[in-house]
């Protein structure tokens, strides 16, 4: 999982964030503990606010600080709704105090699909069953 140090500059997050062809990354100092979040829309904004010099500046100046987590065990109605409410696309996973992954929208609706595939099999089963 890639993780970018708040000191790094906006242009080498642009390029973990195209190497891993990744929408966002944590912001953490030894990859464990989490200092914030930051996204392609963080710079985007605030290239549009800042200008270009911005891709110079520290990650830590463009960073969301409030970073809201999950746990491994997480229900995936659960992620879903926090995602809609607060309008985030990633929740980095916490285990035992440590950053073990990273959920993204698409992962969310990855799994409702899914879900809603096996239960549609289901029914055609008992229908035709």
């Amino acid at each position: 999982m890639a993780t970018v140090r708040p000191g790094a500059t906006v242009t080498e997050l642009l390029a973990a964030l195209a190497e891993h062809n990744i929408g966002a990354v944590v912001v953490s100092e030894d990859g464990a503990s989490i200092v914030g979040i930051v996204s392609e829309r963080d710079v985007v904004r605030q290239m549009h606010l800042r200008g270009a010099g911005v891709l110079d500046e520290p990650v830590s100046s463009i960073m969301t600080t409030s970073v809201r987590t999950c746990g491994p065990d997480a229900d995936v109605d659960d992620l879903r709704k926090t995602m809609t409410d607060h309008r985030i696309r990633h929740l980095p996973v916490v285990s035992e105090g440590r950053l073990a992954g990273i959920v993204s929208i698409g992962d969310v609706v990855k799994s409702a699909i899914e879900e809603l595939e096996a239960e549609k099999a289901h029914l055609v089963d008992y229908l035709h069953g």
